[in-house]
Formats: structure tokens, C-alpha cells, sequence
């Protein structure tokens, strides 16, 4: 007998999960996947299309090609594509032979508004950082510890019942007290039940997704604005008699030029024109996703004792705090290491439900060490005094 007890004891000890070591969660994802895509897109998008266009201009040296007159020597030329590159003042002329000017500098400060439109999609994500990534940093860090620790307790419980076996002791008695006393005051239910009255974490991860949604389709439309009313301009008329020139009759008044890069800029605003299109239902999932609750991660620990939002129904609304904690724990789930524990007792509770009456991880261990099955979560069972269900953890926090 002594030989059962003693593997029951190394069985435990092997379950228990090693102390942290203070940097376990030191890297703590505060971005959801899907988040994280959309920033790496929208941001790393523009900037390689704009560094396209740096190396084409870099390649090809000139940005224009003006057709000047033949008896212009080749410095004259020269002078021709530099002075209509510095301008890009198109002229239009009337029936009545009026000419009329037309500005064409957003040909210029194209790339660089691809720089702005970069910076612009990273400030979304710039705000969450430095508002409200500090906060669900500390909610996050609480909950992955208590949620191990809560593991470990009912471990040790567990260790403490073969030591009560051993002293030819009522198991059933003493865990009844032990019960009452380790879970007594659920202290990560009570918190959990909190942050479903909380909108702080929630009201900021929409406002973050609006707002790249109002950057999305800002750009889409100055996009399809370049496109439609000036990437087609790629022939125009260009005035050189200013200055010194003014006077001069052997110098034409219009010069035909031609744009050599527009075929590159037209190329660059559909391709990101429509991956921002694109990405725009991916935003407005990631806020939906927020109106239904992720219970993936809380039917897996509510094999804990004194854990059972899922089972009491203390799920509410689901526009709160809790549903989008629940979304960042799925994140960092390689930081929860009961994680792992917990989903295969899970897996073997559903192999062996026929056959044993197992609803927490207490009753698995107690039936490995070779224990009775123990009771039910105390929750769950516990009768009050006037004979009535136990309160709710809502109503306990009401009552508080």
C-alpha cells in the first residue's frame, strides 16, 4: 500500500506546475492575430510600393519627357525637362483659344503621400499601445497567474487527501472542510464577473477599429480620386517663357511633354487601393467578434473548483471587458501552462464520463491517485440554510 501511495505522490507532484521564474510572461501579446495582420498590411503595404517607386525613379534617372524644339541643343533640352518637372503646370485651351492652368504637383508628392498614408495606419495601433495596452497588460498578467495557481491549489488538495488516507482518515469528512475553506471566496470568478460590468478595454478596441476604418476608406478615396481625375493626365502642355525666356520668339509657347512613370503610379494605387478595400471586412469582423462570447477557454477551466461562470449562466452581455480578456488569453494561451494540463484531463473526462463521475480536475487526480471519486463542485451542491440554491457569483457581487 505504502508503494501506491508513494507513485500517488510523485503522480501529484509531476502535475504541479513549476514556480515562475518572474519573466514567463514577459512577453505578453497585447495585439490580437488578426490585429497584428492588418497593421503589418496596411502599414508595410505603402511602404514597399513607394520604395517601388523610388527604385524606378532611381533606374530611369528622368520622370518626364518633354518633345522640345529641334534647333535646341542638348542642354537646352536638359533645361526643358527640369523646368516642366519643377512646374507640372498643365495648359488647357478653350474654343475661344483661352488657356487655362492646371496643377498637376500631386504627381510630385505621390510617394511621399504613400509615407503618409504608412504613418497614418500605424496610429491606430500607436494609441492602443500607450492608452490602453498598460492596462489589459496588468488585467492579463492577474489572470494567467491566478488561473495557474488555481490549478496548482486543486493539485495540492488533491495531495493533501492521500495524505489524509494515509492517516486512516475520513477522506469524505476532510474534504468537505477543505473544501469550504480553499474556495471559499473564488477570488478570479468574483473578478471575472467584475469585468463584465467594465467597457473601458472594449470602448477602446472599437474606437481603435473605427478609426482604421475611417483611415481605410479616407485613403481608398484619395486613391481613387489620383486615379480618375489625374493618373490619365499622363500628356501635357508646358510653358517655359518665364524669366529670361519671356522674351524670346524662338522659344515656343507650348511644349508637349510626356509622363514616364505613370504607368507605375497607376499600378501602385489600384494594388493598394484594393488590398485596403479587402482588408475593410476583416476590420468589421474583428469588432463583430465581440458580440458573441469565446467560452473556448472558460469550458476548459471550469474543471477548476469554484470556476464555473459557463455552468452558473453568470454570462451576460457580451459587449464588455471580459469577452475581449477572454480574446486576449486565447492570444497568450503558451503563457497559461494549466492550459495544456487542463485541456487533456478535459479530453479523458469526455473518454471516461460513461464510466466515472468526474467534473473537476480534483476529481480526476483523486481517482489516478486511487482515491474515491470526490464530490461535485461545493458550488454546485452546497444547500443554503433555508434549503434553496446556492446565490449566483452576480448575486454575490451584488450583495458586496
Amino acid at each position: 500500500m505504502s508503494i501506491a501511495h508513494t507513485a500517488a505522490e510523485y503522480m501529484l507532484s509531476d502535475a504541479l506546475l513549476p514556480d515562475p521564474n518572474g519573466s514567463q510572461t514577459k512577453g505578453l501579446r497585447l495585439e490580437l492575430p488578426s490585429d497584428r495582420i492588418v497593421k503589418f498590411i496596411t502599414v508595410g503595404l505603402p511602404l514597399f510600393l513607394v520604395s517601388l517607386a523610388f527604385a524606378r525613379e532611381f533606374s530611369t534617372g528622368t520622370q518626364i519627357s518633354c518633345f522640345s524644339p529641334v534647333n535646341f541643343t542638348a542642354k537646352q533640352a536638359a533645361y526643358v525637362d527640369a523646368s516642366c518637372w519643377d512646374s507640372l503646370i498643365h495648359y488647357e485651351f478653350d474654343a475661344a483659344g483661352n488657356s487655362t492652368a492646371k496643377s498637376l504637383w500631386t504627381l510630385k508628392v505621390f510617394p511621399y503621400s504613400l509615407l503618409l498614408i504608412a504613418v497614418a495606419m500605424y496610429l491606430p495601433s500607436l494609441l492602443w499601445r500607450y492608452t490602453t495596452a498598460p492596462a489589459l497588460n496588468s488585467d492579463l498578467l492577474f489572470i494567467i497567474d491566478e488561473l495557474d495557481k488555481s490549478y496548482n491549489r486543486s493539485i495540492r488538495l488533491v495531495q493533501h487527501m492521500v495524505k489524509v488516507r494515509q492517516a486512516s482518515m475520513d477522506v469524505t469528512e476532510e474534504l468537505g472542510v477543505i473544501l469550504g475553506r480553499y474556495f471559499e471566496f473564488p477570488l478570479l470568478e468574483r473578478y471575472l464577473a467584475c469585468k463584465q460590468h467594465s467597457h473601458s478595454l472594449v470602448g477602446a478596441y472599437l474606437l481603435r477599429n473605427l478609426f482604421l476604418l475611417l483611415l481605410l476608406a479616407a485613403t481608398c478615396l484619395y486613391l481613387g480620386f489620383l486615379h480618375l481625375y489625374v493618373f490619365f493626365q499622363d500628356e501635357f502642355s508646358c510653358s517655359i517663357k518665364t524669366g529670361l525666356l519671356r522674351e524670346e520668339h524662338h522659344v515656343p509657347d507650348m511644349i508637349p511633354c510626356k509622363l514616364v512613370f505613370f504607368s507605375i503610379f497607376q499600378i501602385i494605387t489600384l494594388a493598394n487601393g484594393g488590398v485596403y478595400i479587402l482588408l475593410a471586412p476583416v476590420v468589421i469582423y474583428n469588432m463583430l467578434q465581440l458580440f458573441q462570447w469565446d467560452k473556448r477557454l472558460l469550458s476548459i477551466y471550469e474543471l477548476l473548483p469554484a470556476f464555473d461562470l459557463l455552468s452558473r449562466k453568470m454570462l451576460t452581455c457580451p459587449l464588455n471587458d471580459l469577452n475581449i480578456i477572454l480574446l486576449f488569453l486565447r492570444a497568450n494561451i503558451s503563457e497559461l501552462k494549466s492550459f495544456s494540463r487542463l485541456n487533456a484531463v478535459c479530453a479523458l473526462r469526455d473518454i471516461t464520463a460513461g464510466t466515472q463521475h468526474v467534473d473537476t480536475v480534483v476529481d480526476f487526480m483523486t481517482l489516478l491517485a486511487g482515491l474515491e471519486t470526490s464530490k461535485p463542485k461545493p458550488s454546485t451542491c452546497v444547500i443554503g440554510a433555508d434549503g434553496d440554491a446556492p446565490p449566483s457569483g452576480s448575486e454575490l457581487l451584488g450583495k458586496t
